[in-house]
């Protein structure tokens, strides 16, 4: 071992000790061995503690990308109920099953579906703490092949930052015991579900997307792949779950025609449901049930189309409004991921004097990829062909990396914060603080 790495307390986990020889960093009456404390256990009988199905199973924050966290209770009974049977019925979880869902596990999708609902089911669980790209960009298809995983939760943003190293990585590894992948937290844009469904998966299997919340601890929408494959349309959340009564709303409540842009509601609750907000239910009732009287209001937009099926455009208040048309964030960002040097995009809203509001996109490029005005000008091209003229990209800016959350969110509110040049308020959600400087040198030399 290298004399520096020695002498570095940092580095005691790979420090090997001969038998009988004391560790020098072991505490006596704090540390002990794994053996000692297994030892030392046996005979001591723990009790199960008996609850109510209403009691407090556990209390999480929301990770909100810029408000205030709210801390959601999930109940021992209803939460389980619900996270059981969309297991059963979205990702056809057995026992037999080796699960794993990527997300962090600090974050619902984590408690959820790294923690409880593998517990319910008996399957096997992995866990695991990291990012998709690190040490290697072949990471995740290594633990899918090691231990032969059999349906993988993926986020869309972790997918997008693998897109940006290339095909090559996946396809040396065996990915056959892998029958399903899900994804959710952002949209799955078509073509990040293009290259996780054709480029890694060889068309195989099926990549479906689904839709969720905190706040629901489970799928609210989405493709019920254990009762039956229904036609995948890349983009689209697919249809409200069994138990899920939902609806697309206008301002006062009212079901919007096919087609149209509204607010995504459920009309009644549902097992998953939270029920409060932790020592805050008038803000609960204020933001959830308030706001459109009488629907939970989830605050994201959407459209339903002929066949029922839901698009997702972004938060309600994230959509911009250009010359009078109302332009998801989402669909601009879509457009822009069409194009094959593109890797990741954010897009916000800027006030314009003649337009009300044009859009800033932010682009991360694909790796070796470089950066110039005529790609520039090219997307903003793409992006008028693909959702009308009237559709203007004002500033494009290139940046190596986007904010996100832990989860997996975009901070949208955090990139227009910054491109207003105004306070960026709480961000202590953030994944990784390194990417508001990267903003703000791509604002500042564009």
């Amino acid at each position: 071992m290298d004399n520096a790495l020695k002498n570095d307390k940092n580095v005691r986990k790979i420090i090997v000790l001969k038998r009988g020889q004391k560790d020098p960093f072991m505490v006596s009456g704090r540390d002990m061995f794994w053996n000692e404390a297994v030892e030392k256990g046996k005979g001591v009988v723990a009790e199960v503690e008996q609850t109510q199905a209403e009691d407090p199973a556990f209390i999480l924050y929301t990770s909100g990308t810029m408000a205030k966290p709210k801390g959601t209770v999930q109940p021992h009974g209803s939460y389980q109920v619900h996270i059981y049977a969309m297991g059963k019925w979205v990702y056809d979880m057995r026992e037999t099953d080796v699960w794993w869902s990527t997300s962090d596990v600090g974050w619902i999708v984590g408690h959820s579906y790294v923690v409880y609902a593998p517990l319910l089911f008996g399957c096997s669980t992995i866990m695991y703490e990291g990012v998709p790209d690190h040490p290697s960009p072949d990471i995740w298809w290594q633990i899918m092949e090691r231990n032969r995983v059999t349906q993988a939760w993926i986020s869309p943003t972790g997918v997008r930052a693998l897109m940006r190293h290339g095909d090559a990585w996946s396809e040396k590894y065996d990915l056959s015991s892998v029958r399903l992948v899900v994804c959710a937290g952002e949209v799955l844009n078509p073509p990040a579900w293009e290259w996780l469904q054709k480029k890694v998966f060889k068309d195989r299997i099926p990549v479906i997307d689904h839709m969720w919340q905190t706040e629901s601890s489970g799928p609210m929408l989405g493709n019920p792949y254990g009762i039956v494959l229904l036609p995948i349309k890349p983009g689209s959340a697919t249809i409200p779950l069994p138990g899920i009564d939902a609806e697309i709303v206008d301002e006062k409540g009212k079901p919007v025609p096919i087609g149209v842009e509204g607010t995504f509601v459920c009309k009644r609750p549902f097992p998953g449901l939270t029920p409060t907000l932790w020592r805050d239910h008038d803000r609960y009732v204020q933001d959830y049930w308030e706001r459109i009287p009488g629907v939970y209001y989830t605050g994201d937009a959407a459209i339903k189309d002929e066949d029922g099926y839901y698009w997702f455009l972004g938060r309600v208040d994230e959509v911009i409004k250009i010359s009078a048309h109302r332009v998801g964030t989402i669909e601009i960002e879509s457009a822009l991921l069409q194009h094959p040097s593109v890797a990741e995009a954010a897009v916000v809203g800027r006030p314009d004097q003649l337009r009300g509001e044009v859009a800033s996109a932010f682009i991360v490029l694909k790796n070796g990829l470089a950066q110039n005005d005529a790609l520039r000008q090219t997307l903003r091209e793409l992006v008028r062909k693909t959702l009308g003229s009237i559709v203007i990209v004002s500033d494009i800016f290139f940046t190596n990396k986007l904010p996100k959350t832990r989860s997996g969110k975009i901070m949208r509110r955090l990139i227009k914060a910054i491109i207003s040049n105004k306070p960026l308020g709480d961000y202590s959600t953030i994944e990784d603080e390194t990417a508001i400087e990267e903003l703000k040198t791509a604002v500042g030399s564009a």
